[in-house]
């Protein structure tokens, strides 16, 4: 593979719109925007920003939270979204006789954008939450409060022993890890993932066989901080979870209740990025540098761009984007651009030639005259003959052979930089074998940069030793022939 590749999958986004009503239907920011807009000059803050006491139960009964145990809880943590967002504004207040300066609040600059806002508008405000949230989800766990308060009534942030940095790298790695399971054709795609799973791809190294009881503790502990942690992330829109079964967890001393059915990985949490979810993950990476591809980024691009990027695509994904970049395109000028693309003697030349093709197929029949100017072109020859007999076309001159063998040392080398069946591979170069008796008595001379590399491969993959031995002797002859 080549190194310029995508090292992610393409992963397929909803559109904007779509996105952005999902965003809005989020419960907790659905909330934050019910208690932007009854926030008003009656509304009081207190010095953090945060609704005092006696305004909470109105927030509460606002909200339809009033029969949830948690439902302050719940309040607040959608007042805060607001506040972070900049649905809400807050102002301090003026000291009263009593000392207390409580702050008042308005609805925020950011309200507007709810109703008024492009979709764009309403996305760039979700991430604002998911920000928020986020940070939220990397805070310590705090089990005595007052333990942590020094003489001078400032809190000892040393005894927390908590690393925000750590905490940060290791929840993007899990939500990274997710996403990546999310947009890969091996991973379950939309279907929940087992949290011991996602835990143990943090903690487990790849070289380990069986895990040992640290190791299993150390996933045990990790799939614990990550159900508190999807547990506040679901509320925003980011995930569907489904926690950790209570009875599992035991207090400290006491024995773990035995679960119902040992094979039921349910039981232990189960979690899914929502589209936005994957809308929210990828944007956090590009911001981080990574390449996260999506289907319909080469769209406006041109053909070497086009080519070049669904090098490392699967099937399915290819399809989509070569359909999205015809789309509005001349016909005869989008043909005539990817061939043009399609020329090169490096690396990843064979494949943008097999793609090119392929693309090719899709433009149809308007196609054919780019195709026939092409026909005696070293590099393309082969090819615009194999498209024009595909295609029914008359008069396609007969190759010769040293076109023929060219075609078939690019087409193996193209497969090979798929990473193709190999069974289907294996299938190819026995069929060129068995139709040319004489093919690795010619193959060796052919001036391919890959002319080796594919003979090598032809040697380790014939299923018939004899000419799985003069494959491996073409393969010499031609490294010999190059190094001199």
């Amino acid at each position: 593979m080549s190194a310029e590749q995508p090292t992610l999958p393409p992963v397929r986004l909803r559109a904007d719109a779509e996105l952005a009503a999902d965003a809005l239907a989020a419960p907790l920011l659905a909330r934050a925007v019910r208690l932007a807009r009854w926030a008003g000059p009656d509304t009081r803050v207190d010095a953090g920003g945060e609704l005092v006491d006696e305004q909470l139960p109105e927030a509460v009964e606002l909200l339809g939270l009033a029969a949830d145990e948690d439902g302050e809880l719940s309040a607040g943590d959608a007042w805060r979204l607001a506040v972070d967002t900049g649905l809400v504004a807050v102002a301090d207040g003026v000291e009263a006789e009593d000392g207390d300066t409580p702050g008042t609040a308005a609805p925020g600059e950011n309200l507007a954008l709810v109703t008024d806002g492009s979709p764009q508008d309403v996305l760039a405000l979700w991430l604002e939450g998911f920000d928020a949230v986020f940070g939220d989800a990397i805070a310590p766990v705090i089990d005595d409060f007052d333990a942590l308060v020094g003489e001078d009534g400032e809190i000892d942030v040393e005894a927390l022993d908590w690393d925000p940095e750590a905490e940060a790298e290791f929840l993007e790695g899990v939500l990274g890890n997710l996403y990546l399971l999310t947009v890969s054709d091996a991973g379950p795609g939309e279907g929940p993932v087992p949290l011991p799973a996602l835990a143990a791809s943090m903690v487990v190294p790849d070289d380990m066989g069986e895990p040992t009881d640290d190791v299993l503790e150390q996933v045990s502990d990790a799939m614990m901080r990550l159900d508190e942690q999807f547990r506040l992330l679901e509320p925003i829109g980011l995930v569907e979870y489904q926690p950790v079964d209570e009875a599992l967890m035991a207090e400290e001393g006491e024995e773990p209740a035995p679960p119902v059915d040992d094979e039921d990985v349910t039981r232990y949490g189960m979690v899914r990025l929502t589209p936005l979810g994957l809308y929210g993950i990828r944007t956090r990476m590009l911001d981080a540098g990574v390449d996260a591809p999506a289907v319909g980024d080469l769209a406006d691009q041109g053909a070497d761009a086009l080519l070049t990027g669904i090098a490392d695509y699967p099937e399915a994904a290819v399809r989509e984007e070569t359909v999205a970049w015809l789309a509005g395109r001349d016909p005869l000028a989008a043909a005539r651009e990817l061939l043009g693309a399609a020329r090169g003697a490096d690396a990843g030349s064979p494949l943008r030639r097999l793609h090119c093709q392929q693309t090719l197929s899709l433009v149809g029949s308007e196609a054919e005259p780019a195709v026939r100017e092409v026909l005696d072109d070293p590099e393309l020859g082969g090819l615009a003959r194999v498209w024009l007999a595909e295609h029914g076309a008359a008069d396609v001159p007969a190759p010769p052979e040293s076109m023929i063998f060219w075609l078939a040392i690019d087409t193996i080398a193209a497969q090979l930089d798929a990473d193709g069946d190999l069974e289907e591979l294996q299938e190819l170069i026995e069929g060129l074998t068995g139709r040319h008796g004489s093919f690795f008595d010619a193959a060796w001379r052919v001036e391919h940069p890959a002319t080796a590399e594919v003979l090598e491969a032809m040697g380790r993959l014939h299923g018939d030793k004899t000419q799985a031995k003069e494959a491996r002797k073409a393969a010499f002859k031609a490294r010999s022939r190059q190094g001199n």
